[in-house]
Parts: structure tokens; sequence; C-alpha cells
């Protein structure tokens, strides 16, 4: 239950919000074509779903999607490509956690005064200020400080249900399958992406390597991982701008043979030429190139029994909601 980051996301993306809608109708403020509307930020408190009779708002919603896509307030909104699957998720999740929620009271489980009061007192560390902490009670409690341990209770309550079927329940232990001690070739790179064209005629794609052309002479002058990502953000066209271009690390087998041709020629902190896939044009910068190694169990026990934690964990959640959603009615308003 990530609380206290989303309430913050949230804070800030509604202050944003009406900062951008308080532009006069003459404001050169700049467009902002690859994400949605600032108007994604606004909440009125309408009902998205309803959970067995309890009411999901859109600022539950909005909530959540700022915990999945947490970039928003810095681009003005989510991207367009992005947002029906960011919402959608969020939804899911919201309307997950209110069916837990509802399990624990079916349970009849409790939460101490003491405790809440305990987590209240570490949620208000989280604020930079007295009047930040304000802010956010008049935000989003009204006012109301029984409000707010309400909401704290109601998370602690959640957190001990899936504590009990799906943390608890994940741990593992781990095998001697030498596959998985073998980490195999990968490159670390961040793009630059022109899409192809809608229409991909002849002039139409000679206009889009021309614009990879200056684009890749732009990115030839950045000197840092830092210049190359802000001008990702600025032209690239792919979902990977909202993240300086970064697309961490990527197993060579799930690379095109052109990108894989050009990176074994590179050194770390160089950039490529256009690289032509199809229809579409890339530039990247090399950040590493990892070499395939196989490793002892001592170097990777801990990396490989987070990663069987997390699919059991994940496995386990997955069941505790076909569960709860098999008896409950759920409305999507």
């Amino acid at each position: 239950m990530n609380y206290k980051l989303s309430i913050f996301l949230l804070m800030t993306a509604l202050a944003a919000g009406a900062q951008m809608a308080s532009h006069a109708p003459g404001s050169t403020q700049p467009a902002q074509p690859a994400a949605s509307s600032p108007a994604s930020f606004q909440v009125s408190d309408k009902p998205v779903a309803k959970v067995n009779g309890a009411v999901l708002t859109d600022r539950d919603l909005l909530r959540e999607m700022l915990t999945i896509f947490p970039y928003a307030g810095q681009h003005n909104g989510f991207p367009k490509a992005q947002e029906a699957s960011i919402r959608q998720g969020a939804l899911e999740m919201i309307i997950f956690e209110e069916l837990v929620y509802q399990e624990a009271g079916r349970r009849k489980l409790t939460v101490s005064p003491e405790r809440i009061s305990r987590a209240e007192a570490e949620f208000r560390k989280q604020f930079h200020s007295p009047d930040q902490y304000q802010q956010y009670m008049q935000m989003e409690m009204h006012g109301s400080h029984q409000l707010l341990r309400k909401r704290i209770e109601r998370s602690l309550l959640i957190e001990q249900v899936l504590k009990t079927e799906v943390e608890d329940k994940s741990a593992v232990s781990l095998d001697k399958n030498p596959a998985r001690f073998e980490k195999a070739e990968s490159f670390d790179f961040q793009s630059i992406s022109i899409l192809p064209p809608q229409k991909p005629t002849a002039d139409a794609i000679s206009k889009n390597r021309k614009r990879a052309e200056e684009a890749q002479r732009q990115a030839q002058a950045t000197k840092s991982y830092q210049e190359f990502g802000l001008l990702a953000e600025k032209i690239s066209e792919d979902d990977f701008r909202v993240n300086m271009g970064d697309h961490r690390s990527i197993g060579r087998d799930k690379l095109p043979p052109q990108f894989v041709k050009a990176a074994l020629a590179m050194q770390a902190g160089q950039v490529s030429g256009v690289i032509q896939i199809e229809n579409a044009f890339t530039i990247f910068r090399l950040n590493a190139h990892n070499p395939p190694q196989k490793q002892t169990l001592a170097a990777v026990k801990n990396d490989v029994r987070t990663e069987l934690q997390k699919s059991k964990y994940e496995r386990l959640r997955s069941n505790l909601a076909k569960s709860l959603r098999a008896k409950a009615k759920i409305e999507i308003v």
C-alpha cells in the first residue's frame, strides 16, 4: 500500500491542475500533445464504481492512477497512448482494495487506537511543513481528523489481510537449477524514436528520416545521461520519453538485429546513428553492455529469492482477487 506517495502525488496534481486552469485564454503556455489535458487532474468526487454498494470516486481513481504513473505532474497529464490502460489498471486496483477492506470487516479484524496513532505520527512526518499538512487535511479530509484516522485504519486493515493471505504465504526456498544463475547478455540504453507516419508514403517516411537525422545531430551534441534524457523527453515519440528515454537493461534476444549490430560496435556513453526498423527511426545512447555471465548461488541468491517471491506473491494476490470478486457485486458507473 503506497498510501503516503499517492497522497502527495494527488496533492501535487490537483495543485498543478488548478494553476493550469487559471491561465488566461491568451496564455502562451506551450501545448503538450503527447499527454492528456490537465483536466485529468480535476476531481469532483463523482462515483466511478460500486463494490457491494460501497462507492468509489474519481478522487480514489486519480490517486491510484498517479501511483501507477507518477510522472503525470511533470508531463502535464497522462500520455494519451497509455491513459486508458493506466485508468483501467487503477480502477482494478481500487476495486481490489475495497474488496480486501470488506473482507477484513467480514473477518472482524481490528486495529488498536495505539497502532493507528503510531501510523498517524509516521504519516505526518512525510509532510515538509505544518502548512502542507493542513493543505492536505483540507483538500483530502475536509478538515476532519476523525476521517484521517478512519482512512489510516482502512489502510492498516487492508495490509492485515494481504499479509495473512499473500505476504506470509509467498515465502520461497531456492532450488539449484543452474539456469537461474545464468545472466543473459543485455544492453542498458536510452532512446529517441520517430514513430511511423499514419500513412507510410515514401514522402512521409523521407520526412521522418530527416527529422530523425536532425534528432541524431542534437543527440550527438549531448554529453551525459541527463542531457540525452532531457532531449528524449522533448522530442522522442515513444513511451519511454517520460522516463528520460531510459529502457534500463534489455536482453539481447529481445532487441532487433539492427540495434544489436550497432550496439556491439559502440562504447558506453556513445550515441548511435539513425537506425531504421521498418518505418520507424531510432537513435540510442548506449549506457552499458552487459556480457553473459554465470554467477554463484551466494552472489545471486537474494535476487533469485526476490524474483521467485514476487512471482508467487502476484499469483497469490491474483487468486485472492478472483476469489473475492466471485462473491461480490461490482458495478462500473
